[in-house]
């Protein structure tokens, strides 16, 4: 019976699984290399959503990455698989009693809100956009920023003359609640800086960004643009998300897509990375479901009866349900994407969604029009006015199975062609192609493709300053990733390709230690270094071109899996 009820809730809340499943977490802690690096100057460092959140009491505020083990506490004992059939009971009764039985589907979105809302009510903002239950940072955190923000205390003697201190790389990081309007946590951040500068008597400061940090940093350029021109030396970006991302904009934006072929490629990225493991016979059970269209039989109804009438309404629920009272997830729907967003979560101009959330809309109208739309403009001023400026864009893995270009070239969260801010791509399935390649080495831009054929970078923003690191996906921040963005911050000149650390604008990431996924060395990428991929993309069996072709691959797939199947039950 628990195992009915976990696949029942399961079914509900697999967008909103999905959504978070591959979250970004904070950095590990730097190594020796970044511990003796020398800057003259403090080097800010702001990261995306890895910092716990607590509430008034000090207790962790229920984080989407907690929700297996809130499945596994709720069915652990009696009282919590009461709760759970309640949950389903409120969710599926409306469904049949009001939606199919007479087209009214609104009690049955009201309930799904309302019940995974519970779950998640903690880490939701109220419908202004503001914390409730007194959520926010951990005060052990605020305690240290404090510190940092007010005591010279971040620079090390190296025996040179107190006029060449250097200051110590990973001291001054700026802690905030990740789920705030950027606009106002750049307020905070302008002070931060204000206060690192007055407490080091440096005159300038550098900046490192990662994921939703990149985020709040536009938004500070873009509100304080003379205050960073005169303050800010040096700004590093790795996986922006400041130009959209693909894994927050699509879903709620009408790009939904269940793909088995993309959440297999998933599966074997997570094991790649060492996140889990799965057992070889799921993966190739849903080879076998894609290949043989299985799974088009099975979702042929939910996709082209119901999806069309309630796709809106489910989106709705569970956008507002979890992640989508935070305006620095909205920061990340992308240019193309806010108004189909917009319409999804909150409905038509003049909707009660809109009347009722329209303290959050201000916001994130706000930060639409003074950034999102402006992200490209407001980064050129910063560099026209002095400040160094570099990127690291990641890539080689699946994006999330349930956007529609799942296909597209990505680190998992963001594709290469947002987080590079405009770098020309192909999808996994094909590279580049031979003519445009050939054109562009005719032209002289040959230094800037991939040796993968992946990856032109010549269309970039800031082409010169942008480098490319294959294996190494959203979450992780390698050391040498850290010594190459240190350096874009702190440096007195702006670094480039030409005389950055790194031995090309294109590198391959890989483990010292594959088993234990610790350390790790960066090469130039070559033609026979670049196949990094942890599964290989075949386009004649996901796009088969005729009923023959996908009658071959099915025999192929039904094959493998019965071959499996075999040696499972014989094992």
């Amino acid at each position: 019976m628990k195992n009915k009820v976990i696949k029942a809730i399961s079914l509900l809340l697999i967008p909103a699984l999905l959504f978070g499943l591959l979250t970004p977490a904070l950095a590990e802690s730097t190594t020796m290399w970044i511990s003796q690096s020398r800057s003259d100057i403090p080097i800010i460092r702001i990261s995306g959503d890895g910092e716990k959140l607590v509430d008034e009491n000090g207790e962790k505020v229920f984080h989407y990455k907690d929700i297996l083990s809130l499945f596994k506490k709720y069915t652990d004992d009696e009282d919590g698989t009461k709760k759970i059939l309640e949950a389903v009971n409120n969710v599926l009764l409306p469904w049949f009693t009001n939606g199919l039985l007479f087209n009214n589907w609104q009690p049955f979105y009201d309930n799904l809100q309302k019940e995974v809302g519970d779950m998640f009510e903690h880490s939701l903002l109220d419908a202004d956009g503001n914390p409730q239950y007194g959520t926010g940072i951990r005060p052990e955190r605020a305690e240290k920023m404090e510190k940092t923000r007010h005591n010279d205390q971040g620079w090390i003697d190296w025996g040179t003359p107190e006029s060449e201190k250097y200051y110590v790389q990973d001291r001054y990081w700026f802690y905030y609640d990740w789920r705030l309007d950027p606009l106002e946590t750049a307020e905070d951040f302008k002070l931060f800086i204000d206060d690192i500068l007055a407490s080091t008597g440096c005159s300038q400061a550098g900046i490192i960004a990662t994921c939703l940090g990149t985020n709040v940093v536009t938004a500070y350029l873009a509100l304080y643009p003379d205050h960073a021109a005169a303050h800010i030396r040096g700004i590093a970006f790795d996986g922006s998300v400041a130009g959209g991302a693909e894994m927050l904009s699509e879903p709620i934006s009408g790009k939904f897509n269940v793909d088995l072929a993309a959440i297999n490629r998933t599966l074997y990225d997570c094991d790649g990375i060492g996140l889990f493991s799965v057992d070889e016979f799921i993966n190739l059970t849903l080879e076998m479901a894609d290949r043989s269209g299985f799974d088009e039989a099975m979702l042929a109804f939910p996709r082209y009866v119901l999806y069309p009438v309630l796709f809106k309404g489910i989106t709705s629920a569970l956008a507002l349900s979890t992640f989508y009272t935070w305006p620095n997830y909205w920061a990340c729907v992308s240019k193309e994407d806010y108004p189909y967003a917009m319409e999804y979560v909150f409905g038509p101009e003049g909707s009660e969604k809109r009347a009722e959330y329209a303290g959050l809309i201000e916001k994130i109208e706000n930060y639409n029009t003074l950034v999102r739309q402006r992200v490209p403009e407001i980064l050129q001023s910063a560099v026209d006015s002095g400040i160094h400026f570099g990127v690291v864009s990641k890539y080689g893995f699946q994006i999330l199975p349930v956007c529609k270009t799942n296909d597209l070239v990505s680190d998992q969260f963001a594709s290469v062609g947002r987080s590079s801010f405009g770098a020309t791509v192909s999808t996994i399935y094909k590279d580049l192609p031979d003519e445009y390649l050939a054109a562009q080495r005719e032209a002289g831009l040959g230094d800037y493709l991939s040796p993968d054929g992946q990856i032109d970078a010549s269309t970039c923003l800031f082409p010169e300053s942008t480098w490319f690191i294959k294996n190494s996906n959203h979450s992780n921040w390698s050391d040498w990733e850290l010594r190459l963005l240190y350096d874009i911050a702190s440096s007195k000149e702006q670094v480039t390709v030409e005389n950055g650390c790194w031995p090309s604008r294109f590198v391959v990431y890989s483990y010292t230690d594959p088993d234990e996924r610790t350390g790790g060395e960066i090469e130039a990428m070559s033609a026979e270094n670049c196949d990094t991929e942890h599964w290989e993309a075949n386009v004649e069996a996901d796009r088969p071109a005729n009923f023959f072709v996908r009658l071959r691959i099915t025999l192929i797939a039904w094959v493998n899996w019965n071959k499996a199947l075999f040696q499972k039950i014989f094992k």
